[in-house]
């Protein structure tokens, strides 16, 4: 039987989750989630200086939007900081690591000296085979003994194999003089304790892999299956930063895009099944594996992910597209719906999900139930509302006065009445819209008028009927 397989997300507390990080974490979620794994979350917040509560916050609040749920507590890499020293410790013992007194000056000396020389200013230790009865009572570091000879391989499932040349590996530094272990020995000794199988991360960190690598086997430990996936790029093809507009997984919440949508993007931005472009969860958990992610970056592209968005809010179950709306008006500071304008939504719902790509979009298009008496036509609507178009809502009012309030029995009544008036029912569309909605672009008027009611229906129809013209 074969371990179950555990993956990690590892983001650094120093801003928001920006969409880079959301897909590395969307794609580790996937892998655990889609073969009965663990996907575990840990805060690499060793760098003291930078790490803030309030980043924190931000990368757990965008996780939560993007319904990335973790397995088990959240790791502080730093509170495992005796740990960290005490592999380094370990190894020195060992003989995999030995002390370093020289200075920092010296090692500057040498460099400078090396770069004039055009030698390899990769730094060699007089320290690595020193006896230790020559050890100066001064500060030092602990540095591993990286192999001097042969050759590295990265067996990464994306980048394929790669190769490293063991010569341009140094004595990497894993316990500064104060006693503080460094990131790389905190990332490999978290990943070992932390059981995961496979470290899938952006592939900046391809080169790391082969210095983690040699605490993993100084260590005797399993190395990890590594997946080193390709950073996202903007649409100009270079690297994705500000210029490029939102970078926050938060902000895309604020701006109206329905999780699902993001999730559903994500996925396919450097991964793909196939010709599927738009997919459940259900299926990105079953589909997605380390072979269909490409070598190339991908190209952030917001129409594509409108077009998903749009897709999504289609299938959505109204309830919860009502709680998804209420949670967006609230990342983008606006007040929360009356209880009214919950209920009148929850109605018109169906009439107006399948054409929004937004839910911006799709509060405009249901802004007929959002609104309240007396309802203000905008300019482009009150055009329809002239002096005959006022005496026809006079005259229809009444008619409406049924008992049946079905799609049936209004298509009846507004059709005779059009009869009536020897014109068609399209005549009577634009002031029933001006009138139900103040829009000359609304959901069909018999939607309106079913989510509205007949009494909140007559109403707005008496309304627009009294406006001076």
């Amino acid at each position: 039987m074969s371990a179950p397989i555990v993956t990690r997300f590892a983001p650094s507390p120093t801003g928001f989750l920006h969409i880079g990080g959301a897909r590395t974490a969307l794609f580790n979620w996937l892998y655990a989630r889609g073969r009965g794994g663990k996907f575990l979350l840990r805060i690499e917040d060793t760098d003291r200086s930078r790490s803030t509560p309030e980043a924190t916050q931000a990368i757990l609040q965008g996780m939560a939007w993007l319904g990335l749920d973790h397995d088990g507590e959240i790791i502080s890499q730093f509170e495992n900081a005796a740990r960290h020293a005490e592999v380094a410790q370990d190894l020195l013992a060992r003989k995999k690591a030995y002390k370093c007194f020289a200075t920092p000056e010296e090692i500057t000396e040498f460099r400078e000296a090396a770069g004039a020389a055009g030698t390899s200013t990769l730094y060699r230790s007089p320290w690595r085979d020193a006896d230790p009865v020559t050890h100066p009572n001064a500060p030092f570091v602990i540095r591993i003994k990286a192999p001097q000879s042969g050759e590295t391989v990265i067996r990464d499932t994306v980048q394929g194999d790669v190769t490293i040349n063991n010569a341009q590996l140094d004595d990497m530094v894993l316990l500064r003089s104060d006693g503080t272990p460094v990131y790389m020995l905190a990332v490999v000794v978290d990943d070992h304790d932390m059981g995961v199988t496979h470290v899938i991360r952006g592939d900046d960190h391809l080169n790391n892999a082969a210095r983690q690598m040699m605490i993993y086997e100084a260590m005797g430990w399993d190395v990890p299956v590594w997946a080193h996936i390709p950073l996202i790029h903007g649409p100009d093809g270079k690297k994705l930063s500000k210029r490029h507009g939102a970078l926050g997984a938060q902000e895309y919440q604020a701006m109206g895009y329905p999780a699902a949508g993001m999730r559903n993007y994500l996925a396919r931005l450097g991964w793909s099944h196939g010709d599927n472009e738009f997919f459940t969860d259900e299926q990105a958990q079953e589909w997605f594996d380390l072979g269909g992610i490409g070598k190339s970056p991908a190209r952030f592209d917001l129409k594509k992910l409108e077009n998903l968005s749009g897709q999504h809010i289609a299938i959505m179950k109204d309830a919860a597209l009502q709680k998804e709306i209420a949670e967006y008006r609230a990342a983008a500071g606006q007040p929360p719906l009356t209880p009214k304008q919950e209920a009148r939504l929850l109605l018109a719902m169906y009439s107006v999900k399948e054409r929004a790509k937004t839910f911006p979009e799709l509060l405009e298009k249901a802004q007929f139930a959002l609104a309240s008496r007396p309802v203000i036509a905008d300019e482009k609507a009150a055009k329809a509302l002239d002096t005959d178009a006022r005496e026809m809502l006079k005259e229809l009012t009444p008619q409406l006065q049924t008992d049946s309030w079905t799609r049936e029995s209004l298509e009846a009544i507004l059709n005779a009445f059009a009869d009536s008036k020897g014109t068609k029912f399209g005549k009577l569309a634009g002031p029933l819209r001006a009138a139900l909605a103040g829009r000359a672009v609304t959901p069909s008027v018999f939607d309106m008028m079913l989510v509205l009611g007949r009494d909140e229906t007559q109403a707005r129809l008496t309304d627009a009927a009294q406006q001076a013209g």
